[in-house]
């Protein structure tokens, strides 16, 4: 074949004299390039290879790292993961041998994407994203993920998310904006953890977290701050009182001094806050995760007390009671499953009384058919939106905008083993949740998502909206 045939055969002359003529329009200075990245964007872009691998978590325990490629480049993602998952939320697939990462090994979920999902998704536009995510959905066949795995399916879709972004030569933010059909771009206020009890500290609080919420700040860069100066008063605070072993820190980098209190901990924050004068800025927020330390229909805040525990049980009336005398005594203007994932009546009880947001996590678990049921009886006001906890970035969409719907609040949240993944904060602006749980301002798998929302304030420039005051509203 000669050059001449080569050409007229791929219609190359064509194409060539037209992205000389571009160059030529725009008057570039360096023709090359732009003539270079002309012919590249004439071309459609499909995945073309998908690679994955295993990686450890902030907790040192294995993840799933997936790259995607396109012939724009490549886009890697990496699945959050989760201590275990409760019967309504999609299964994480683990290996299961114990002399391996005692068990937490995922080469199966690598597995299945270097093998299976690969193939079903070469050759698809990644813009597409619904139809991506239907393919892992209709090869994994179960209800909740459980061939595939949802840390194999979820990195994969994360992955994709960002290559349609790239493709359509926008940020993140906004393809995701554009795929749930929204306008608008809000920065979220950001829940910091300041205190953390719970499984996720070794002190003897039974809560999981106390957090501080700047939502009288003016923009997001003003929010970090007042977090971060916030969080190194609240350092000094617990070192006057209980020494540098009281500065331990938890796994999502919140303080854990040895306190067994709600009262206590929130009076360290109290006077945390008083120091830094942001008093009219900063408000509270508690995840209590009440399933932890629920004994049949009783709860025992002395669970991690070994001298007291079962001495102090509380009926779920007598947690109301709590709840109404901490919201009058402290700032608090949310509060995270107050009560067991089962027990909705108690949950629906303290939410009817409008004290304070009433936020869904172990009640909900991102599913959209416990949500609906939710709205339907009232039960809470606010969704706790976990990626793994459903799947795919559809999923996600689509729950959120069940909330939405409903009015309630919703909070875009970590996981307590994350990765330097930033995706959850380009998914909070996009969807405008209003609100993102990343941990403290501290450790740097929590910090990335807190930088990454910098840089999405800094590039909107004017256009840039920070939920504030509104921070709750749908």
């Amino acid at each position: 074949m000669s050059v001449q045939e080569y050409l007229d055969k791929h219609m190359l002359s064509r194409k060539i004299e037209d992205a000389v003529n571009a160059a030529v329009r725009a008057k570039t200075p360096d023709p090359v390039l732009f003539i270079s990245n002309h012919m590249r964007k004439a071309v459609p872009s499909v995945i073309t290879k998908i690679k994955a691998r295993q990686i450890l978590d902030s907790r040192g325990i294995p993840t799933v790292e997936v790259d995607l490629y396109t012939n724009k480049g490549m886009f890697r993602a990496s699945a959050p993961s989760s201590d275990s998952s409760g019967m309504y939320e999609a299964v994480e697939l683990r290996d299961g041998d114990k002399g391996v990462y005692h068990g937490n090994g995922v080469m199966k979920a690598v597995n299945n994407i270097n093998e299976k999902i690969s193939e079903a998704l070469i050759g698809m536009d990644p813009t597409l994203q619904s139809q991506i995510d239907q393919a892992m959905i209709d090869l994994d066949k179960t209800e909740k993920k459980g061939e595939l795995g949802v840390n194999a399916i979820l990195a994969v879709s994360i992955a994709a998310c960002k290559a349609g972004a790239a493709e359509k030569e926008i940020p993140l933010y906004k393809h995701i904006a554009d795929l749930s059909g929204g306008t608008n771009l809000t920065l979220p206020v950001p829940a910091f953890s300041v205190i953390s009890g719970g499984k996720q500290a070794g002190n003897n609080l039974a809560i999981q977290e106390i957090m501080i919420l700047p939502i009288g700040a003016s923009k997001f860069d003003e929010a970090l701050q007042i977090g971060a100066e916030t969080y190194q008063h609240l350092k000094a605070v617990i070192l006057e009182k209980y020494g540098a072993q009281g500065c331990n820190v938890g796994e999502d980098g919140g303080f854990a001094p040895n306190i067994s209190s709600f009262r206590e901990g929130l009076d360290l924050v109290k006077e945390a806050i008083s120091r830094t004068g942001y008093n009219d800025k900063i408000k509270i927020a508690l995840d209590v995760a009440s399933t932890e330390f629920c004994i049949g229909t009783k709860y025992d805040l002395d669970s991690k007390s070994p001298n007291k525990s079962g001495q102090n049980f509380k009926s779920g009336e007598d947690m109301i009671d709590m709840y109404k005398e901490l919201c009058s005594d402290y700032p608090i203007v949310s509060i995270e499953d107050p009560f067991d994932k089962e027990d909705w009546e108690h949950t629906k009880m303290f939410s009817s009384l409008a004290i304070c947001q009433v936020v869904g996590d172990d009640l909900l678990v991102s599913n959209p058919k416990r949500v609906e049921r939710a709205i339907q009886e009232s039960t809470c006001n606010a969704l706790l939106l976990k990626l793994n906890q459903i799947g795919t970035v559809t999923e996600a969409i689509e729950v959120v905008k069940l909330a939405r719907d409903a009015h309630w609040g919703v909070v875009t949240s970590h996981r307590c083993g994350e990765t330097l993944d930033s995706f959850i904060a380009d998914l909070a602006v996009g969807l405008t949740t209003g609100q993102i749980k990343a941990g403290a301002p501290c450790r740097g798998e929590r910090l990335a998502k807190y930088n990454q929302l910098l840089r999405i304030e800094e590039e909107l420039g004017d256009q840039a909206v920070y939920a504030g005051e509104d921070w709750n509203k749908s």
